[in-house]
């Protein structure tokens, strides 16, 4: 007899085939006894085909129930009380579970993913095998539990490849948080938009949280000395922003206090009559106020607004003075139109002396009709002005025709040419004479020349 467990034994016969089992109850180190149940195990619920299950067990007459495994038979235990079928049904329902579990394990390796207490439950499943605790093709399910272990083998060394890309992309993520908050927090004060950046480090921090929660956890030297990068670099960069905007406070209370001084002046010129001389202090002071530096943003809108107004108060009364010394100027307005129209009708000038002296008498009268309104005036004056103009260049024109030295000059050079035609006809008198007609044409065309010259020189001096 071959002893291969607790509550098990095979009898192995000594020609080496299989032995009938005995027929008496197994003593109380052999099978066990299964109670009969309250209610028979259905055979329906049995996934085995009970028919096949013969092929690896069977049930004697007093209910002890046998295991074939390759050519040796196994007492499984007893299930006294009931048919031959519901105590088969029994111990195939057993072999079912465990085929179950093997299945779901396969399932789950084939997925990757690989249980923890995987080598235990295989360990547990062999052993239940190896003690012959159930009915079913057992050599069949020991092959499936040594594929397992092989598989699973492979499928831990990828799961494990898996969790370290898996580790090492969470530890990019996490440097690539760190060292972004570091060059937001290192960046200068006086240029980093805080706004912006506040909102960039808020957001960190989430997704600080997010890969923390969700990733893979790290070593901890790794998670601490992350962590204390990480939280550096918010204490440096709050540090910096409260120091900022501190300072930035103050510089606003500073701003503020100068520009409220800039008001106080401009009110205190806002009712002042004495135009010009108050026109330019208040240039001063927007001089002023444009080189002084700026509040917060609510208290220099309100500042401007009312410095704005006490100009608008003093430059509004000016206006309303300069309309009303205006309005007088109408009628001189209306003169002074009359007589631009009789200096414009002395264009283009035909008698330069009849011009000048009726230029004159409108000149006088012009003088003499006062201020227009401020709008009216440059249109007014620059149009005297172009009759004016006019007048003088036709002055120098007769002037440069009638001025004796340049007559002279002119008659000095009619002479010349009145001299060099009398040479050219006599030139063209003796080619004739020679019959030479190249002389002749090139004497011709020479004195035709010079005649023309001359025609332009007299008309000139017409």
């Amino acid at each position: 007899m071959d002893q291969n467990s607790d509550d098990q034994t095979t009898q192995e016969p000594q020609d080496g085939t299989q032995s009938e089992a005995p027929a008496q109850p197994a003593p109380a180190e052999g099978p066990a006894i299964v109670p009969a149940p309250e209610a028979p195990v259905r055979i329906d619920a049995v996934a085995t085909d009970l028919d096949e299950a013969r092929r690896f067990g069977r049930v004697d007459d007093e209910g002890h129930v046998f295991v074939v495994v390759g050519e040796s038979e196994y007492a499984v235990g007893q299930y006294p009380g009931t048919d031959k079928d519901e105590a088969l049904a029994y111990f195939v329902k057993k072999y079912d579970d465990v085929v179950n579990q093997v299945a779901l394990l396969e399932a789950r390796i084939a997925s990757g993913n690989v249980p923890g207490n995987l080598t235990k439950t295989l360990q547990q499943i062999s052993l239940s095998i190896a003690d012959h605790r159930f009915v079913g093709d057992l050599e069949a399910l020991a092959a499936r539990i040594e594929a397992l272990r092989e598989n699973a083998a492979e499928a831990q060394a990828k799961a494990k490849e898996r969790a370290a890309a898996r580790a090492a992309e969470s530890l990019t993520a996490r440097e690539a948080v760190v060292a972004e908050a570091e060059e937001i927090s290192a960046q200068d004060p006086r240029r980093i938009q805080w706004k912006q950046s506040s909102a960039r480090m808020a957001e960190l921090f989430e997704e600080w949280q997010r890969l923390q929660k969700a990733g893979p956890r790290q070593s901890k030297s790794v998670e601490e000395g992350l962590w204390k990068r990480f939280r550096g670099a918010r204490a440096a960069f709050e540090k910096n922003r409260r120091s900022h905007f501190s300072q930035l406070d103050a510089e606003h209370a500073e701003a503020k206090a100068a520009k409220e001084k800039l008001i106080q002046k401009a009110e205190e010129l806002s009712s002042s009559t004495d135009w010009g001389v108050t026109a330019g202090k208040y240039r001063d002071l927007m001089t002023e106020w444009k080189s002084a530096k700026r509040a917060s943003r609510k208290d220099d809108d309100a500042l401007w607004a009312r410095f704005r107004a006490a100009q608008d108060v003093f430059f509004n009364a000016r206006q309303a003075a300069n309309d009303e010394i205006d309005a007088s100027y109408r009628d001189n307005l209306t003169v002074k139109e009359g007589l631009l129209k009789r200096a414009e009708a002395l264009l283009p000038v035909k008698d330069l002396a009849a011009a000048k002296r009726e230029f004159a008498i409108i000149r006088d009268e012009w003088e003499s009709a006062g201020k227009v309104p401020r709008k009216d005036m440059g249109r007014m004056d620059g149009g005297l002005r172009r009759v004016e103009d006019a007048i003088r260049a036709a002055e120098r024109e007769e002037w440069d025709r009638t001025n004796p030295e340049v007559q002279a000059r002119a008659n000095s050079a009619l002479s010349q040419l009145d001299e060099s035609l009398a040479k050219l006809e006599r030139a063209l008198e003796r080619a004739k004479a020679s019959g030479d007609a190249r002389k002749i044409a090139a004497a011709e065309d020479e004195l035709e020349k010079k005649r023309a010259l001359a025609a332009l020189f007299k008309n000139a001096q017409r």
